[in-house]
């Protein structure tokens, strides 16, 4: 009898690999009837990863959200999944285990089947919590393998990880592909390894579009035994995301495997929905080029879900870069250019960062060094010169034990800055928090919420949780969709004052004052001189004092704030971003002399 292939739909990781918003649960709501109609899913991924940051930086309440988008599919009997991110949980940082914890049995309560768990370094420990917690709040555990391509990822490898995730109790195994760069035999073996030594363990497969590999991959994987494929559909299907469910389906069909058919008729309502989603606003947080595939992912292998958010990081570092260099006597480089030269020194510095898969945040991590070398290089520095706080945490083993060995120069670099090397259990680092907030809940006057959810968010996403009951975050959000209306040409509704600031020319500013030390914003986001100001005329005044290394503004991210801290001491000459203003990692907001 021919094997039986089922497939997911990752409607969550769609909108994540696209741009920076999910739709609203009242579009969740809408689109929910027409993807059970079209009858081919027994799984749908629902939430977990950004999903409730996002709708708390909206102003919306993600668990009324998780609720209202899981019990539709519950009705049918289509299981619902999120992604948790290990020892992360569901944000960029470590989370502690009591905090942990309580994410399992909440989302279950809101009816979330399944928890797919993963740690960005492979490493069991970081897992074995998720496992457990996801047991016991009564989830389907599934841990995730992350997969990459290097000398030290082999197959034997993931089977030795595959070995302590089932000893911890996990029922299944995700080949979490999520740059796409996973051979297609080594898959396919790796796949038939699992399923020989685990009959039992289910395997589903996630893999990305962007290098080319992924319909391969799945079919071969199929052909090695995995049960559950990953796929997507249009409009969001293909480029930097998933592969569209018709292609999958009507490959595996002519290979002999059993597909359920799909109601075409329901398929093109959730296209026009999506679409429909798409214009009304999230589709202005959505960068043309996630449409396109591209091979130049294969050798530098960071996911393409990324890839938006580096070009506008490199596009942001250009003019820093370009300084140096006309000041160096070096000739200028074009975007292309730079981008040719990231993916080459991603290439030098993953494997002297003990190869770290290029999954959130690691990839970031790699990312960040890699761009931080290329300044350093304009400005004739070493390599290595600048390496932020996060990434020194993952090379120090704050995070987890890194897949292969570091380079001398690195671990040479950390004894001069007299750092220490981590080397017991990451979780033990982050003490339980729990009373802390509960207490916080009371002291605002607010309610724990159903099944204790509402005490979760705060837990897990404090920042962005007290922007969302203060209504600063619905505000910000508004202004944002107002002001990239407005380049769009669009019409806005509702119109408010700002003050106009003249186009700051960095270029001349340089020429003209080389003794000015530039001052950077730290990551992509939004410009916050003073946080919880939503004034766009909001900046300190020129001749402001500033000491190196303290706080002298922020940027709030997806994830939430990070602080500027100037290079030097010294006073602000020159102020390049207002209050307010979308901001790239690297891009220059200042001037300290």
């Amino acid at each position: 009898m021919a094997k039986e292939i089922k497939f997911s739909l990752v409607y969550r990781d769609m909108w994540q690999s696209s741009g920076k918003y999910q739709p609203r649960v009242d579009q969740l709501v809408r689109v929910a009837p027409a993807i059970i109609d079209m009858g081919c899913f027994d799984r749908v991924e629902t939430n977990g990863g950004a999903f409730e940051q996002v709708n708390l930086l909206y102003g919306e309440n993600p668990n009324i959200a998780v609720r209202k988008w899981t019990a539709p599919f519950h009705k049918v009997g289509i299981q619902t999944h999120m992604l948790e991110r290990g020892l992360n949980a569901l944000r960029m940082n470590p989370v502690p285990a009591d905090v942990r914890e309580l994410m399992f049995k909440v989302k279950k309560a809101q009816g979330t089947d399944i928890s797919r768990s993963f740690c960005g370094l492979n490493d069991h420990r970081n897992l074995k919590l998720s496992v457990e917690y996801a047991k016991k709040a009564g989830m389907i555990s599934q841990a995730a393998l992350s997969i990459t391509n290097s000398p030290v990822h082999t197959v034997e490898y993931y089977l030795s990880l595959v070995d302590k995730l089932v000893s911890y109790g996990a029922d299944e195994i995700c080949l979490k592909d999520m740059a796409g760069i996973g051979r297609p035999s080594f898959l396919a073996r790796l796949t038939r390894e699992i399923k020989t030594k685990y009959p039992h363990i289910l395997v589903q497969y996630h893999g990305h579009s962007g290098p080319g590999f992924s319909p391969a991959s799945m079919l071969e994987v199929a052909r090695a035994g995995a049960d559950y494929l990953d796929v997507a559909v249009e409009p969001l299907s293909w480029g930097k995301v998933h592969p569209d469910v018709i292609t999958i389906q009507q490959m595996l069909k002519a290979d002999g495997f059993l597909v359920k058919d799909i109601n075409m008729d329901a398929y093109m309502e959730v296209r026009s929905l999506t679409q429909e989603f798409i214009d009304d606003f999230l589709g202005y947080w959505i960068n043309p080029s996630n449409a396109k595939m591209t091979s130049l992912l294969v050798g530098c292998g960071l996911p393409g879900g990324m890839m938006g958010s580096m070009m506008a990081d490199l596009k942001g570092f250009q003019a820093a870069i370009n300084a140096s260099e006309r000041a160096n006597g070096k000739p200028e480089s074009n975007l292309d250019t730079l981008m040719v030269q990231l993916f080459n020194e991603v290439e030098y510095v993953w494997p002297r960062l003990g190869y770290p898969p290029l999954v959130t945040p690691f990839s970031q991590y790699v990312k960040n060094t890699a761009l931080m070398n290329l300044l350093a290089k304009a400005q004739n520095k070493p390599r290595f010169s600048t390496i932020d706080k996060d990434t020194w945490g993952m090379i120090l083993g704050n995070m987890g034990t890194l897949p292969g060995k570091l380079a001398p120069e690195i671990i040479e670099l950390a004894k001069e800055k007299k750092l220490e090397f981590y080397t017991g259990n990451p979780q033990d680092m982050y003490p339980n928090e729990l009373p802390k907030f509960r207490q916080m809940m009371k002291d605002e006057g607010w309610d724990c919420g159903q099944d204790d959810e509402e005490l979760f968010e705060l837990a897990m996403h404090e920042r962005q949780y007290r922007d969302y009951r203060s209504g600063i975050a619905k505000e910000r959000f508004n202004k944002d969709l107002e002001d990239l209306k407005a380049k769009a040409g669009a019409p806005i509704v509702v119109k408010r004052a700002v003050v106009e600031m003249p186009e700051f020319d960095i270029d001349k500013y340089v020429a003209e004052h080389p003794s000015a030390t530039p001052l950077q914003s730290p990551v992509k986001g939004k410009m916050l001189w003073e946080i919880d100001v939503i004034d766009d005329s909001k900046a300190p005044a020129v001749g402001t004092k500033v000491k190196a290394g303290e706080v002298c503004g922020y940027v709030q991210t997806v994830y939430g704030i990070e602080e500027i801290l100037p290079a030097k001491t010294g006073r602000i000459v020159a102020i390049t971003a207002p209050q307010g203003k979308d901001v790239v990692k690297g891009e220059i907001v200042g001037f300290i002399e």
